[in-house]
């Protein structure tokens, strides 16, 4: 399945597009920036390196959503997006590997589940953000999605005070309701509770996820190959921010002529 679709104003729509990778070619795009971001930058210790590829067994079951700077024609974003006949074919979805699901699992609706978003360096104070929310948010309307979810990264610092300090934060602002928590597999060695008085910021995709109205499903889960610690983030479609509603599935659907 593929698809391309201006998603901004005339004068930027031309800069940046979304589109839904038809190919091994166009998968390979994504795999290699991925590698660039977690292995390069980030250090991540990624089982694909030798080939400057970030893979793993879940991605043959996904759609790859590329975001493409048009004049240089470069991948500058990406996401993975696995929905529930994909999961069902894997024999899993990616985030059981670092959550016990429980309550998110047996939700009554479409389940979609978003992975491995990275955006280039240069590209993160932009628009790009907001043009790979136009792809998602396409997908979520052309499938009939119900609840979105999936591990945003948040980074460790020192004795993982940094990961602390930014769930501190998400209990304030996006915390789900108890009966929509989930347990992390391997759990943080500071635990925000114990520390009230840690504070962070969120990272661009997570605050650009809270804004959206996803909420934060429990504790993070350490993830030390990645060197970071994941959240699992959930939303409920139909608590989509009305802003978010407007901009992005909205835009989208007229959009639907070139999808």
């Amino acid at each position: 399945m593929g698809a391309t679709a201006s998603v901004l104003p005339a004068e930027r729509a031309e800069r940046l597009l979304f589109e839904f990778a038809e190919g091994e070619a166009a998968a390979r795009e994504a795999l290699a920036l991925r590698y660039r971001i977690f292995g390069l930058e980030l250090g991540a210790k990624l089982k694909t390196s030798a080939e400057q590829l970030d893979y793993d067994e879940c991605d043959h079951h996904c759609q790859h959503l590329l975001v493409r700077e048009t004049s240089s024609g470069q991948v500058v974003a990406c996401a993975r997006l696995l929905d529930q006949p994909g999961a069902r074919k894997l024999g899993r979805f990616y985030s059981e590997g670092e959550f016990e699901l429980g309550p998110i699992a047996w939700l009554d609706g479409r389940l979609l589940e978003l992975g491995r978003t990275c955006v280039a360096r240069e590209y993160r104070q932009g628009s790009a953000i907001a043009v790979l929310w136009s792809g998602v948010a396409s997908y979520i309307a052309m499938h009939q999605i119900d609840y979105l979810f999936g591990c945003a990264s948040i980074p460790l610092g020192e004795g993982d005070a940094q990961a602390a300090g930014i769930m501190n934060r998400l209990r304030r602002q996006a915390m789900a309701p108890k009966h929509l928590r989930v347990t992390p597999r391997l759990p943080l060695r500071v635990q925000g509770q114990d520390e009230p008085k840690l504070d962070a910021p969120l990272p661009p995709l997570l605050k650009a996820y809270v804004r959206a109205g996803a909420k934060a499903c429990g504790e993070p889960c350490r993830d030390p190959d990645f060197q970071v610690a994941d959240v699992l983030m959930l939303l409920n479609v139909c608590e989509l921010n009305p802003s978010y509603s407007r901009h992005f599935i909205h835009r989208s659907n007229r959009h639907r002529g070139h999808v």
